[in-house]
């Protein structure tokens, strides 16, 4: 896949857009939990450079067609909404189904979408959608992606580090859920590499502006400004998509990790840094 070019505008009005016009032109990608923040801007920057998307949402109908209707209106592609709760296999196959009866079959695929936080949801929530399900969605979407795609796994410091740096106790359930999702997607490289599909997992601090801080925050006021003041800077909604748009199109690194912003606080920083 083509690398960025860092002299293009940027559509969501920065300096520069991440990937070069037209360069996903003819491809598709399909961005879990896409109705909003990280990847509703993963979206659009993915539209931005030609590729058609789909835009997946759990529970917001209107919030993911006004995404869609964005993507289309903005660039000139092809936007589909698919409803699917990542827990349950039977709407998860209809979701790739339906992307496979309107595109043919899919080039990226960006596991976005996790939790745990919410309120109501059970005990094993948090391992059920961010391990159990990631692998499921990865199953699923076997059949639909095509020889040569890019798996994008999305995380956080907190979880990817979280063997050897502790995290907020409110955010540990996820963080080890999270965790271990990724390691079961990592068993996966072997099987994917015969068919060329490349998995990258990338990895950033809490991000401003997501509803996992603004849960954290709720349940620990003034963590996510002490977080901020540990680390310097935090990456904010718009800055950590244009890295997860990147990870899709880049060369994957030797260990599949791309590593967004300073993580000098965390355990054995290895891999790419965004």
């Amino acid at each position: 896949m083509p690398n960025a070019d860092a002299t293009n505008p940027d559509p969501a009005g920065g300096e520069t857009a991440p990937l070069a016009p037209g360069s996903l032109t003819g491809r598709t990608a399909l961005v879990t939990g896409s109705s909003r923040g990280i990847g509703a801007a993963t979206v659009q920057l993915l539209a931005a450079a030609g590729a058609d998307v789909v835009v997946n949402y759990r529970a917001k109908a209107p919030r993911a067609e006004k995404v869609a209707a964005a993507a289309a209106e903005a660039h000139g592609v092809q936007a589909l909404v698919v409803q699917a709760d990542l827990t349950d296999p039977a709407s998860v196959a209809s979701m790739f189904e339906a992307a496979r009866e309107r595109f043919g079959g899919l080039d990226i695929l960006v596991m976005n979408a996790s939790g745990g936080m919410e309120s109501g949801m059970g005990e094993d929530y948090a391992m059920r959608l961010n391990r159990d399900a990631q692998v499921g969605l990865l199953e699923a979407a076997l059949p639909v992606l095509r020889d040569g795609a890019r798996v994008v796994f999305v995380t956080s410091h907190q979880a990817h580090f979280i063997r050897t740096t502790p995290t907020m106790p409110e955010y540990e359930p996820v963080a080890r859920s999270k965790r271990a999702g990724e390691d079961a997607l990592r068993e996966r490289i072997p099987s994917l590499a015969e068919r060329g599909i490349e998995l990258v997992v990338v990895s950033g601090d809490m991000i401003e502006g997501t509803i996992t801080a603004t849960l954290l925050e709720r349940a620990n006021p003034g963590a996510i400004a002490s977080r901020r003041e540990e680390a310097g800077r935090l990456y904010d909604v718009d800055e950590f998509a244009r890295e997860v748009a990147l990870a899709a199109v880049e060369p994957v690194p030797a260990d599949s990790t791309r590593l967004v912003g300073d993580v000098s606080g965390f355990g054995e920083a290895e891999g790419v840094r965004g």
